[in-house]
């Protein structure tokens, strides 16, 4: 599950970088992956800051959009990709709220 989260926030990140119209090599190689750190804490603690990001970049297209400055599929692309980040990371949080209580009610 960890590596299907990682790809969606790939997969956002992407797209977001098309909406700017910047171009960024996106692959990594296995080496770069490899040294990351790779703890539960620092991923979520990334999910959401790339969440947080995504809807930051929504408000600012959007708000480009209504000054005329920004295509309507653009501004609708960056909400959607920020609704689904969104979904992604409470689905996650439900999840772990989920596993936590049955644990808790497991007999010693």
């Amino acid at each position: 599950m960890v590596s299907n989260i990682s790809n969606a926030l790939n997969a956002y990140q992407q797209a977001l970088l098309r909406i700017n119209g910047q171009e960024q090599k996106v692959e990594k190689n296995a080496a770069e992956i490899e040294s990351t750190d790779k703890s539960f804490g620092n991923m979520v603690k990334e999910a959401v800051e790339d969440t947080a990001n995504l809807h930051k970049q929504a408000e600012i297209t959007t708000v480009a959009g209504i000054q005329g400055k920004a295509d309507i599929q653009d501004v609708v692309l960056a909400i959607s990709n920020a609704e689904t980040a969104l979904e992604t990371v409470v689905a996650v949080r439900d999840t772990a709220i989920k596993a936590y209580n049955t644990i808790m009610q497991m007999s010693i």
